[in-house]
């Protein structure tokens, strides 16, 4: 048989394995995919001691980079958590927007919060304010759910540093500045349609109202004393870090295209605190003092809070690893490269295959995080040879996350969840919750797809 079909087959395998493990035998994703590693490794006839140092490389070198960078900003978002940042951001931009206006304040809301707070916990903060609006106005739960949870999955799968953009972006080689901007660029529509403009139509169609076992607190106790002077100090927290890897990436931009000399001292300083590890880490110190003991919180309550914010941050990051481990086997292996032969042979575009692979993943395991490495790990010893540029391999990394949005169904937490906090059948989390990630994951990658014709 032919070594390129041959090693194919191997990589096709191994999909097929890791998901009969995650899915059937219910066996943990980092140890699956650690599975699938290897046998991509020993079926490609790779020496025993060469597949040992394959794997610790592929975990080591993520890892070396993901650790700090999800660690840094769990507990960022935990801050946020417990100091009450996250309702405050909301109180003030519902009443910026104004009634009227409420649905298009909660997606801001939630593109905003969900920088540094997990999806899952953003929301289950917020929700009290749904509950809220949705009794104060008579509307269905929907129209204010919708357009929150909007905001919330996008900015989840689209902006580092989230757990997922950030190792697509490690596992792609793409710089953090361009998965940002690009991010923003293709997940705002992507909100404002799966969010205010959905939430609109489909709570014309359902009607949920709140659940019966909800008790409601006095507004003004609900957002404690914050002043806008909150509001700012919580809005420049949570886009600091952004602004200081954007600024990072615009001085590298500049030194490409010959603007500036690369040996400016103020150059220097700007690449050093726009590096993700400088720049969340100021926005940590900066949370930790104004939200923490500005707060009234000891030195011992903060370090709870942080042992708190790494626990889920552990299994993100294993994650994460093993996905590394997966992307340096099919690179050591030769079925990257293989797997490469045959999309080209078939004119089919990285960005294409791309989204095509973490549709499939997602749509049959459920992890959005396990679809994004996965996707990432097959993607990159695709295009490790070509002469891309990095904002196309972010935008590459953006298809990625757009696939892994797709049709979240029963085999995904995320659908567990908004159908408990929501109150509502299996049908209507289908035909409410599903509908909104589909119409992200395709508005997304259309964007994409268009991005990709004009950018070179």
């Amino acid at each position: 048989m032919d070594q390129t079909l041959y090693l194919f087959i191997i990589t096709s395998l191994s999909i097929l394995l890791l998901l009969v493990l995650v899915m059937k035998l219910k066996v943990h994703a980092f140890i699956s995919l650690l599975l699938a590693s290897c046998f991509v490794g020993l079926a490609s006839g790779m020496p025993f001691m060469e597949l040992i140092g394959s794997l610790q490389k592929g975990m080591g070198d993520i890892l070396g980079f993901i650790t700090i960078v999800v660690g840094l900003g769990a507990i960022l978002g935990k801050l946020l958590e417990v100091s009450g940042g996250a309702q405050t951001m909301a109180h003030f931009l519902i009443k910026g927007f104004g009634e009227k206006r409420t649905s298009w304040a909660l997606m801001l809301t939630g593109f905003i919060v969900s920088i540094p707070v997990f999806l899952d916990v953003g929301f289950i903060i917020l929700i009290p304010l749904v509950y809220a609006l949705a009794n104060k106005s008579g509307n269905s739960l929907l129209h204010y759910a919708i357009p929150l949870l909007a905001g919330m999955a996008v900015t989840h799968a689209f902006i580092p540093p989230t757990p997922g953009p950030v190792a697509v972006a490690e596992i792609l080689n793409a710089p953090l500045g361009w998965m940002i901007i690009f991010g923003v660029i293709v997940g705002l529509p992507c909100a404002i349609l799966a969010g205010p403009i959905f939430g609109q139509y489909i709570s014309n169609k359902i009607f949920v109202p709140v659940p019966s076992h909800i008790e409601f607190k006095d507004e003004a106790t609900a957002t404690g004393n914050a002043s806008k002077r909150d509001f700012y100090l919580i809005a420049f927290i949570i886009i600091l870090p952004l602004l200081l890897i954007l600024i990072a990436t615009t001085s590298n931009l500049l030194v490409e295209t010959g603007h500036i000399n690369g040996d400016n001292y103020l150059l220097e300083v700007a690449q050093f605190l726009g590096h993700p590890f400088i720049a969340l880490t100021i926005a940590t110190l900066v949370a930790l003092y104004f939200l923490g003991y500005r707060k009234g919180y000891k030195a011992k309550q903060l370090l709870e809070f942080s042992d708190k914010a790494l626990a889920p941050a552990g299994l993100i990051i294993v994650i994460t690893g093993a996905g590394g481990m997966f992307k340096e086997i099919l690179v050591q292996s030769g079925a990257g490269e293989a797997l490469a032969e045959v999309f080209i042979a078939y004119n089919v575009a990285p960005i294409v295959m791309a989204y095509l692979i973490a549709v499939i993943i997602r749509i049959i395991q459920g992890s959005a995080t396990v679809a994004m490495v996965t996707a990432a790990g097959m993607i990159s010893p695709i295009i490790i040879d070509m002469d891309m540029s990095d904002p196309h391999k972010a935008l590459i990394g953006i298809a990625i996350a757009a696939g892994a949005c797709i049709l979240s169904h029963v085999n995904d937490s995320g659908f567990w969840l908004v159908k408990k906090y929501l109150d509502i059948s299996e049908k209507e989390t289908l035909q409410t919750w599903t509908t909104l990630e589909t119409i992200i994951s395709v508005t997304g990658f259309l964007i994409v797809l268009s991005l990709s014709f004009l950018i070179p």
